[in-house]
């Protein structure tokens, strides 16, 4: 027995609904993921920050704010997010497709040095000891 045409276009539109339900439910999992991910982030690189400073878990977040726009946002600060994106870039380009996996997989190797910050007299330190740019 075969379909008529309403009936046909019902069915269709019932797959329509069904299509947009799973739809809006991937959208959710996805933000559901997405937040996830940023406060994984966040505490993991927020607890970074406290490791390095202890001292900065008994200020307010004022004070935290003030510490981060003066550390961070001048050109100092700039420049070094460059230089290690700029290093992460390279190294990706380097180790192309199929040599990533070798290379995840030699943990016990030793980070490469960044050289982050130029001391007054112009010569490369690597503990970032250079006075930052004045904005």
């Amino acid at each position: 027995m075969s379909k008529t045409k309403l009936e046909k276009i019902a069915s269709y539109d019932e797959e329509i609904k069904q299509i947009q339900k799973r739809k809006q439910l991937l959208r959710q999992q996805h933000s559901k993921q997405e937040r996830k991910d940023r406060t994984k982030r966040l505490c993991s690189r927020h607890g970074l920050l406290e490791k390095m400073l202890p001292e900065i878990i008994t200020i307010t977040d004022e004070q935290y704010q003030t510490f981060l726009e003066k550390a961070v946002t001048n050109n100092y600060g700039r420049d070094i997010l460059s230089k290690i994106i700029a290093q992460g870039n390279e190294t990706a380009a380097k180790q192309g497709a199929g040599t990533a996996a070798k290379a995840s997989k030699t943990n016990n190797e030793e980070a490469p040095q960044i050289k982050i910050g130029d001391g007054e007299d112009g010569s490369e330190n690597e503990d970032g000891g250079g006075k930052p740019a004045r904005e």
